[in-house]
């Protein structure tokens, strides 16, 4: 009896001191323990595309012999840091990029975890899994394993040319970034199980350009079956997320198409033709003249496409999946920031309301109610309600009209520290670091009790969705699920979280008039 309790001391300490080391497909990993976390960061999940692999699918990742260390953050993808980024990246950007981070409970569970996986944002041209708002840990201590990757961005993500089609004219071409996304995504469903994480239940989230890959995923045919569940923060929704329309790789849509995109950039680097030579060119230019000052300051250039229609990959926006019934049939969270981000279109209240044709005196009423006159504050709030609030609530209408489960969410803390800078409500991706329950990372001495207990409450309900589809939980308020009838949300406030019908349903409504007139 005494020797049977011994060996099972021996086996339990083993398996707890042996938390930070696993196995994956390419090989062993040592990674760290923290607090009660084990992490494993920087594990390559493809070939580096560098070379002959730039503009290339994402190739598969080497084994190595011996035990790998895990202990640092590989290289965000390249780019040209934006000074402004709410996340800045905690390490120095190379082209030599693909690198997956996992966090996860230090001791090992009785069952099969559930799976998070996060896509950051940045617009396509920046963003990456470093910074410290991103960590994972909080997640893990909710029992998840969490996972967060890094995909291709700017010219090396999205770039098409005449010469790349006929070098591979059978592989998918042009969105090199969502390759690295599905890439990623087929990495977790080989390698979760080595975690403790089941690879069967997996929520995929993401904000901004993050939330709009999630909506790709969620739609494309090459991602068919490697998710269960979905969060999109502040990601769109009705088409492309940096546009009305998605460009189309090689086809004319009303716009450039990527090729022409990538001749006129070449052009300007100096090189010209659409032959090999002129390719074998390109993949020889520095990293820095690929990026050639890209970034989120600059990306309105015509020598850069962003995501496209390539046939493979996206072959419809996600708005146009959903109004057809296709795409992934699984539970979601939708929702936007109080103060979202948005690109006014008019310089004069004339010029805003002119849109809303016969609905314009409405119009006026809902976001001028006061008289203001101020040109300035209304078109943000219309574009924000354009761009980023009205498509989440689109979203989750379309999906439970399709018979699935949603929740929509509007989050309207603003941290206490920022109340006087940011009296319009909460900005644009300052729901993150509550999401991930990071205040401190974020906010660092400014931080108070009240954004410590927003930063809770998110961080799980954020949670117990990715445990079983649904963000309720005992000790919170609860979250309804979304009906079109009742128009409810779950609101992030100064007071907490509050379910209450959609405060700018007005706004919105005048919105959805001006999509459906699009069409």
């Amino acid at each position: 009896m005494r020797s049977l309790l011994v060996f099972s001391l021996l086996t339990a300490t083993a398996a707890f001191a042996a938390s930070d080391e696993v196995k994956v497909d390419t090989g062993r990993l040592k990674g760290s323990v923290k607090d009660g976390v084990a992490s494993f960061k920087g594990i390559p999940f493809a070939a580096p595309p560098v070379g002959d692999l730039r503009w290339r699918a994402p190739q598969p990742a080497k084994s190595w012999t011996g035990v790998r260390p895990a202990v640092e953050y590989g290289a965000d993808c390249m780019q040209k840091p934006f000074p402004g980024d709410a996340a800045p990246l905690g390490v120095t950007p190379a082209e030599d990029c693909l690198y997956v981070n996992v966090w996860l409970p230090e001791k090992p569970a009785a069952k099969k975890l559930p799976v998070m996986v996060w896509i950051y944002g940045g617009g396509f041209v920046n963003g990456g899994s470093s910074p410290a708002v991103y960590d994972g840990s909080q997640f893990a201590k909710h029992g998840i394993v969490f996972i967060s990757f890094n995909y291709r961005l700017g010219r090396f993500g999205f770039f098409a040319h005449p010469a790349l089609s006929k070098e591979n004219p059978n592989e998918p071409l042009g969105n090199y970034g969502y390759m690295d996304q599905i890439a990623a995504l087929k990495w977790v469903r080989r390698n979760a199980a080595a975690f403790g994480g089941d690879p069967g239940n997996v929520t995929l989230f993401g904000e901004s350009a993050g939330g709009g890959s999630v909506l790709t995923m969620m739609t494309s045919p090459l991602a068919a079956g490697l998710i269960q569940k979905a969060v999109i923060e502040s990601g769109g929704g009705r088409s492309s997320l940096m546009g009305d329309r998605y460009v189309d790789r090689q086809g004319p849509t009303g716009m450039p198409s990527g090729e022409s995109v990538g001749l006129a950039f070449a052009k300007s680097a100096g090189i010209e033709g659409s032959d090999a030579a002129a390719l074998a060119a390109l993949r020889k230019l520095p990293a820095e003249a690929i990026v050639a000052g890209l970034n989120m300051a600059s990306m309105g250039t015509p020598t850069y496409a962003g995501p496209m229609l390539d046939g493979k990959v996206v072959v419809e926006s996600p708005g146009a999946a959903y109004a057809a019934g296709r795409g992934a049939k699984i539970p979601i969270m939708a929702g936007a920031n109080s103060a979202d981000i948005g690109f006014p279109r008019g310089r004069t209240m004339e010029d805003l309301l002119a849109p809303f044709g016969a609905n314009s005196a409405k119009a006026k009423a809902a976001y001028d109610p006061d008289g203001t006159g101020k040109v300035m504050e209304v078109g943000i709030s219309m574009a924000a309600d354009q761009m980023m609030v009205e498509p989440a609530r689109y979203t989750v209408r379309s999906l439970v009209q399709a018979g699935q489960k949603a929740y929509e969410f509007r989050f309207s803390y603003v941290a206490e520290s920022m109340r006087n800078q940011w009296k319009r409500g909460a900005p644009h991706a300052t729901e993150i670091p509550f999401v991930f329950d990071t205040v401190a990372a974020r906010y660092g001495k400014d931080l108070t009790a009240a954004d410590q207990a927003i930063a809770r409450a998110a961080n799980a309900y954020w949670a117990n969705f990715a445990k079983t589809g649904n963000p309720n939980g005992a000790g919170l308020p609860e979250w309804p699920a979304y009906k079109p009838e009742s128009d409810q949300l779950m609101d992030f406030t100064t007071g907490g979280p509050a379910a209450k019908p959609d405060p700018l349903k007005t706004r919105l409504d005048l919105i959805e008039g001006l999509a459906q007139a699009k069409k």
